[in-house]
């Protein structure tokens, strides 16, 4: 075997190399009589060998492929939904403790992941209106005396275990309040301009705060520890990470590792880039999926193309195991841009269904399910005003439905959108999604006018339940399916 190789010059398989040692030695084994030499051939062999396996190791078959997530998601987030609580607006008082007081009530929606906005003390140099931007931290150490106190979070964070749902905290790492210590403490932590000050953020108006310079280790190691903290302090089950594109991809890497050190964490980047998901966070917004969505439901587009390119890059460029939010609002979009009725319009409820049956977690918005028509003042108060509403009604049926059919769950967990060509795919979007166990299939009318649809290919053929309707339907290759203006249907599968 050894002449074979060697006249072969098949050495860069990592096994036949092994096989020539082993061949080689013994036939040098066989020849010699002498105990030294046997000895010493020995000792060389074994150094040799484990040469050889270490750089096996380190130089695996480059042509297999690599899993690019690195990281385990939670189990408790394969299937959950997450919901933003802005702590100043959610009550009347806009305290810890008023809130908690609403958590059975999101728990009864079908919220699993509640994201809390910056909990920490707000800057008062150069402040933004009367009460402040939470995102210009004063002290990564405290609590908004606002909200309350620690063992009030703390409390906040333990009936949200009670009721089985996880909380993280939105964290601000790119830059601080002016009046933050850290400014006299170490000010050569800081970004500079070209006077040689302290800079806000370049481009934007953030003119309440102050960029840090992640250039600097111990920036990076004070920020670290800061969020560590927290998940040891007050049992903090992820974090929020603010404009998360704006810090260095190898800090999040190392926060990541430092802390799942602590207890398995769930991590969101307010961002939307496909490295950010390999070892540092579970999930990224998908603006382009709420983009797509307004563009179609507003008239903007002038068919569904925006929707088809969102989904062709989500599948074919992100991860499978990666995941991303999908929301019809959010505090930015409701304080700068307009509530869900205004960038919606008749088409929210379509938006909204798409955003929980077609791939991604969706997102709520305090407010959103009591039919919250007003934008919510971002510097001042302005408690939301709760009711009853059928939007409410209609998240909260969806989630059931995600939770308990896991061909809608997240990540490797659920199943990838299949389309389902049609005869008005300028209009209607139609698609499945199927596992061995489940089946959903789904029919949105994107658009003002009364749809006849005609269903194309068999991948939709069979039997099913109206979700909505409760009543049972068959598909096969003669059935057509008539949707209202804005009209949306889901089928669930029969198996």
């Amino acid at each position: 075997m050894g002449q074979v190789l060697r006249n072969k010059g098949d050495f860069t398989n990592c096994q036949n190399r092994w096989l020539y040692i082993q061949y080689s030695t013994h036939v040098n084994l066989d020849q010699s009589a002498m105990k030294s030499i046997e000895l010493l051939t020995l000792t060389i062999v074994l150094i040799f060998s484990l040469i050889m396996m270490s750089a096996c190791s380190e130089n695996p078959d480059p042509y297999q492929p690599k899993e690019y997530v690195k990281l385990e998601h939670p189990e408790w987030s394969k299937s959950a939904a997450i919901y933003q609580i802005n702590t100043r607006q959610f009550t009347e008082k806009g305290t810890f403790n008023a809130a908690e007081e609403h958590l059975p009530r999101l728990k009864e929606l079908g919220v699993d992941i509640l994201w809390l906005m910056p909990i920490h003390e707000i800057g008062e140099k150069n402040r933004k209106g009367t009460l402040g931007s939470p995102y210009s931290v004063k002290d990564y150490y405290s609590v908004n005396p606002e909200f309350g106190d620690l063992e009030d979070l703390k409390s906040f964070v333990d009936r949200a275990h009670e009721l089985g749902m996880y909380v993280i905290l939105d964290w601000v790492a790119n830059h601080t309040a002016w009046d933050n210590p850290l400014t006299e403490e170490h000010p050569d932590w800081y970004a500079r301009d070209w006077k040689g000050d302290f800079r806000p953020t370049p481009w934007w108006d953030w003119s309440d705060i102050i960029d840090l310079d992640y250039s600097k280790p111990e920036v990076r190691e004070y920020m670290t520890k800061a969020m560590k903290y927290w998940v040891e302090e007050a049992d903090i089950d992820g974090f929020r990470a603010d404009v998360a594109g704006f810090v260095p991809v190898d800090f999040w890497n190392n926060v990541r590792r430092e802390l799942e050190e602590v207890k398995p964490v769930f991590m969101l980047a307010e961002w939307e880039s496909r490295d950010l998901h390999a070892e540092a966070f579970d999930m990224t917004y998908a603006w382009s999926w709420y983009e797509a969505v307004e563009q179609i439901t507003t008239g903007d587009a002038e068919d569904l193309s925006p929707l088809y390119v969102y989904y062709s890059w989500n599948e074919s460029a992100f991860p499978k195991k990666s995941m991303r939010m999908t929301f019809v609002s959010n505090h930015d979009k409701n304080a700068w841009e307009g509530t869900m009725y205004e960038k919606f319009g008749d088409g929210l409820e379509a938006a909204i269904v798409l955003s929980v049956i077609g791939e991604g977690v969706p997102l709520i918005y305090n407010g959103q399910e009591a039919g919250n028509d007003r934008r919510l003042e971002f510097f001042e108060k302005d408690p939301i005003e709760w009711r009853d509403h059928p939007i409410g009604d209609l998240y909260k049926k969806l989630f059931e439905l995600m939770k308990e059919n896991s061909a809608l769950w997240h990540s490797e967990w659920g199943a990838t959108m299949i389309r389902v060509p049609n005869s008005s795919e300028e209009s209607v979007l139609s698609f499945v999604r199927q596992n061995e166990e489940n089946k959903v299939f789904a029919v949105i009318n994107f658009s003002g006018d009364p749809q006849s649809v005609e269903l194309e290919e068999s991948l939709h053929h069979g039997e099913y339940i109206d979700y909505f309707s409760n009543e049972p339907v068959e598909f096969d290759e003669n059935s057509t399916l008539e949707l209202e203006a804005w009209d949306y249907r889901v089928f669930v599968g029969q198996k």
